[in-house]
C-alpha cells in the first residue's frame, strides 16, 4: 500500500487519539468525546481509515441488554506507524505555541501521552480474530 503523505487536521485527531491506547477497542462515541469531533466526520474518517488498512473494526458480539450491537475501532500495526509518522510531522512542522489540529483536544502529542481517554471508553476486546 503506497503511504499517504498528509493527513486531514481531523484525521490526525482521530490518530492521536486511536493511538493513545492502540491494543484497545475503542467505540465511536468515546472517540467523538475525545476528538470533538461530530459523527458525521468522524465515522467517514474511520472507514476511509479502515479501507486503507490503517484501522481496524469488528462488531461487539453481545451487546448489552437493550442496546444495538457496536461497532469498536483500533489501529492496525500499518495505522500505528502511519499515526506516528504522521503525528510526529505535524509536531515538527508546529512552532510551539500554537493550538493543536482542528477538533483535537491534543493532536499534538504524538507519543499519545496528553491525549484524553475517557475511563470506561475503550474495550477490551481480545487480540486474536
Amino acid at each position: 500500500m503506497k503511504p499517504r503523505r498528509e493527513f486531514s487536521p481531523q484525521t490526525l485527531s482521530v490518530l492521536a487519539a486511536l493511538r493513545g491506547q492502540p491494543s484497545w477497542w475503542q467505540h465511536g462515541y468515546a472517540l467523538a468525546s475525545t476528538t470533538g469531533l461530530k459523527s458525521g466526520t468522524l465515522y467517514p474518517i474511520l472507514i476511509r481509515l479502515s479501507d486503507r488498512g490503517l484501522v481496524e473494526a469488528c462488531w461487539q458480539e453481545e451487546p448489552q441488554p437493550g442496546r444495538s450491537r457496536r461497532h469498536p475501532y483500533r489501529l492496525t500495526a500499518d495505522g500505528l506507524a502511519s499515526a506516528a509518522g504522521a503525528l510526529a510531522t505535524m509536531a515538527q512542522q508546529q512552532p510551539s505555541g500554537r493550538p493543536a489540529a482542528a477538533g483535537s483536544r491534543d493532536a499534538r502529542a504524538p507519543s499519545g501521552q496528553g491525549v484524553r481517554q475517557p475511563s470506561g471508553h475503550g474495550v477490551a476486546v481480545p487480540a486474536a480474530r
